[in-house]
């Protein structure tokens, strides 16, 4: 080979390459280790939601503290734009969405957090991953992760130059892009390594997890035995709700001790908001309705003047977002409420009718006999890449080739299984011919090339234009029977409130806010008239979204500045939002003040036990049965049979892991002393147990048990993880 012929060849072999990594480029548009970092983003998910509190009364200069450091907000900054400015490049344009921004800014403190919180503890445990291992993931023996880099998003396929017979990624040809990558392609390919580098710590470090625990034979014998066992078994309850509230006296003293006592009850594990609100929807007035319904009906009357070649342009111009619809129907799916539409003539206008969201007017168009189903093959002059979605051809050189194919199909110089093969730029139909097989008008294809089938005559051929080129069909055949169909154009009149509404409504939620703009004064001000108030609760710092409330990052923005009992207003797109900030949690044990409520309600229920406790003992003493129990308390005893020993519910009575437990630990004949349970006080008597033979070896109950304990063990560990870090997220500050 001369070095000519040489220099040909690799220029050939760059400009393929280039061309895969511009298809990569343009499909991932987010060029950052996404894919690559799945696993281990989804393991450390606890850790990327958490949102603390804002320390030191907002402080600007940082955007979140991990491990002890703070985050620094123009270094934080810097590495985002870092990301935006490949993006930019790759995209070739400056605007990046809203969307992209919030993804980058959440990667970039995703990698901060692998960096300071997961990274320092493979190296404490002396895990490693080498560099023959991250190439067979990458090159030698790629994964999913690596595929999916390789495949177009749109059709689903790999691209061409690395795809095998089968479809799939053919390792050969990548493995020869890779050694052939210049620059631009070795930085991607050292980003896919860093990736899948990432990944493999992951794995590594949760296998080393889940080999450390263990499952002893006793615990499995103990757990067989449970799951193994049926019950059954009496009980009588008296129930906490049956001694009213007032029948107990709460101190403060009380309330303080059971704080004191359990304050790990009221830790929380990250910062959450709650506001209560009320909404002024922005509806239509009765004013804006007939505005509206006049306008329609002059469109209606225009719409009568117009020929069906000027239809498509009126209706742009007249319908919501300039959306032109022109559909066919039948007598079943006909969408006009009128049914004269089946024996008007072409040209009749309908409505307008009000049909909830729009005010829309109707146009019989044509009327056609079709063909209940046909089948035709194709021939698709494309303009435009199936892969890239970009313009390959123009139209008029698109239409050029068609007529001429045609002509040569008509003078039968060429067949048309030869040019579906060798010219048709539709994949799907090559394999069959440019056949599809029969159809009917519900089916998913474009219209025209439908009704080249269901309007034509077998034998047809023509070219016919469509959205995605130009098409030579042959129809094949058409059934015998036939149907009226009916094209109807239709007109949208959106139904919504004029400007002059929206102001009033406003007008109308300011002049509460402002009025009643205390906590106190809302809340009575609601009651007195009788509003709807809503809730919004565990708000983080990083939700963008609320319930019924979409695009509230300035409310959940506010609800992290101001202080409990502040009210302010907020315009949505349908709606203005008069808030109150009711409720303010922050990491950590939270201050009794929080939770007096909580506390209250748990010392109740204590006292209450104190009191049934001492009727079970005083009342019933020297009962032997839950029977004997009841009949001195004036109760009912309860019978429950079969009942698992796994349980953690019992019918009529509900969650109660106590007295289930209490009667797994109690001989058959035996009853149990008062205890107090979930809902209640309680005595079990045990009439009868039932437990399978035990099995020579538990191993296999051993492996199941250990099984379901390792899978929380990435999650566990990495919870624990993150109490070590106390990581505060506030990049919301700046997104």
């Amino acid at each position: 080979m001369s070095s000519n012929e040489k220099n040909v060849n690799q220029s050939d072999k760059s400009k393929e390459s280039t061309s895969v990594l511009e298809k990569i480029r343009r499909r991932t548009a987010l060029l950052v280790g996404i894919v690559g970092l799945a696993l281990l983003i989804f393991i450390l998910e606890s850790l990327l939601s958490s949102g603390q509190t804002i320390f030191g009364g907002g402080d600007a200069s940082t955007i979140g503290v991990i491990n002890g450091k703070k985050i620094d907000r123009n270094d934080f900054l810097m590495k985002v734009e870092n990301q935006l400015n490949g993006i930019r490049q790759k995209r070739q344009t400056n605007d990046i969405d809203d969307a992209t921004r919030s993804q980058i800014v959440d990667y970039v403190w995703q990698q901060m957090v692998t960096d300071m919180v997961i990274k320092p503890e493979y190296e404490k445990v002396g895990i490693t991953v080498g560099e023959d291992e991250v190439y067979d993931k990458v090159v030698t023996n790629p994964g999913q992760s690596i595929s999916q880099q390789l495949t177009d998003q749109k059709t689903g396929k790999v691209y061409d130059q690395l795809a095998g017979p089968d479809g799939g990624l053919d390792r050969g040809k990548w493995k020869q892009f890779v050694q052939n990558a210049g620059p631009n392609e070795e930085a991607f390919i050292k980003q896919m390594e860093e990736d899948v580098k990432n990944m493999r710590y992951a794995e590594k470090y949760a296998v080393l997890i889940r080999k450390g625990l263990y499952t002893t034979t006793a615990e499995a014998k103990e757990g067989y035995k449970t799951d193994n066992t049926r019950l059954n078994l009496s009980y009588v309850i008296k129930r906490f709700d049956s001694v009213s509230d007032s029948a107990v006296q709460i101190t403060d003293a009380d309330i303080q001790k059971y704080y004191s006592d359990h304050s790990y009850e009221f830790k929380n594990n990250e910062t959450v908001r709650k506001i209560e609100y009320v909404a002024f929807n922005v509806t239509p007035s009765s004013e804006d309705l007939a505005a509206i319904q006049k306008d329609a009906e002059r469109a209606a009357a225009d719409f009568k003047g117009k020929t069906i070649r000027e239809d498509s342009g009126f209706i742009s111009q007249e319908s919501e977002n300039g959306t032109i619809t022109i559909q066919d129907f039948n007598k079943k799916t006909m969408i006009v409420r009128d049914s004269s539409i089946f024996t008007s003539q072409p040209g009749t206008v309908f409505g307008p009718y009000n049909e909830g969201a729009y005010f829309k007017i109707y146009k019989l168009e044509a009327i056609n006999s079709i063909a209940d189903s046909a089948k035709v093959r194709h021939i698709l002059i494309g303009t435009v890449d199936p892969q890239t979605q970009q313009p390959k051809k123009s139209n008029e050189r698109a239409k050029k080739e068609a007529d001429s194919l045609l002509t040569l199909i008509k003078e039968k110089k060429v067949s048309f299984d030869t040019l579906v093969k060798t010219v048709s730029d539709d994949m799907g139909s090559k394999t069959n011919g440019g056949d599809y097989g029969w159809f009917d008008e519900n089916k998913g294809f474009v219209q025209p090339f439908k009704d080249a089938g269901l309007l034509g005559t077998k034998g047809n051929i023509s070219v016919v234009p469509t959205q995605f080129g130009y098409h030579i069909i042959e129809v094949l055949d058409v059934s015998k029977t036939r149907h009226s169909s009916y094209k109807v154009a239709q007109i949208f009149k959106l139904i919504a409130p004029s400007d002059e509404t929206n102001q009033k409504i406003f007008a109308t939620a300011n002049e509460f806010g402002g009025k009643y703009n205390s906590g106190a004064a809302f809340d009575k001000a609601v009651d007195e008239q009788k509003l709807t108030k809503r809730i919004a609760d565990n708000v983080k710092e990083g939700d963008r979204q609320l319930p019924g409330l979409d695009a509230a990052k300035e409310l959940v923005r506010w609800m992290y500045t101001a202080n409990k009992g502040d009210v302010a207003v907020f315009s949505f797109t349908d709606k203005h939002v008069v808030a109150k900030l009711s409720g303010i949690k922050n990491r950590g044990v939270l201050p009794i003040e929080e939770v007096k409520d909580e506390v209250t309600a748990k010392v109740r229920v204590e006292k209450k036990a104190e009191l049934l406790m001492n009727e079970f003992k005083n009342k019933a003493a020297g009962s032997k049965t839950a029977a004997e129990y009841a009949s001195k308390l004036s109760l009912n005893a309860k019978t429950v049979e079969n009942l698992a020993g796994n349980s953690h519910n019992i019918e009529g009575l509900g969650h109660e892991d106590v007295l289930v437990g209490a009667a797994l630990g109690t001989k058959a004949g035996q009853t149990t002393k008062p205890l107090v349970g979930d809902n209640g006080v309680f005595v079990v008597t045990v009439n009868k147990t039932e437990s399978g033979a035990l099995p020579n070896d538990f191993k296999m109950q051993q492996k199941q048990m250990e099984q379901m304990i390792s899978g929380r063990a990435d999650y566990e560990a990495f919870n624990a993880l993150k109490d070590l870090a106390e990581i505060e997220d506030h990049k919301s500050k700046i997104d």
